[in-house]
């Protein structure tokens, strides 16, 4: 079994890449509505604080996918 280290550092195959940065995108998304400069409704603050961990869980699973396995 490899290490998390080698795993990370590997070839990511195409869907991962994909998945990591749809995951990156929510993420960011999620932490420009939280950090927004206006006051909005709690549920929406809500709603970005779940995407922004989605977002982090699937960039972190995507990155140590491996090709060849």
């Amino acid at each position: 079994m490899k290490g998390i280290m080698e795993r990370a550092a590997a070839p990511t195959p195409k869907f991962f890449k994909r998945l990591r940065n749809i995951g990156l995108v929510l993420a960011a998304v999620a932490a420009s509505v939280a950090a927004a400069p206006v006051a909005l409704p709690a549920g929406v603050i809500k709603i970005a604080g779940h995407l922004a961990v989605a977002g982090g869980v699937a960039g972190a699973v995507s990155q140590t996918a491996v090709e060849g396995e």
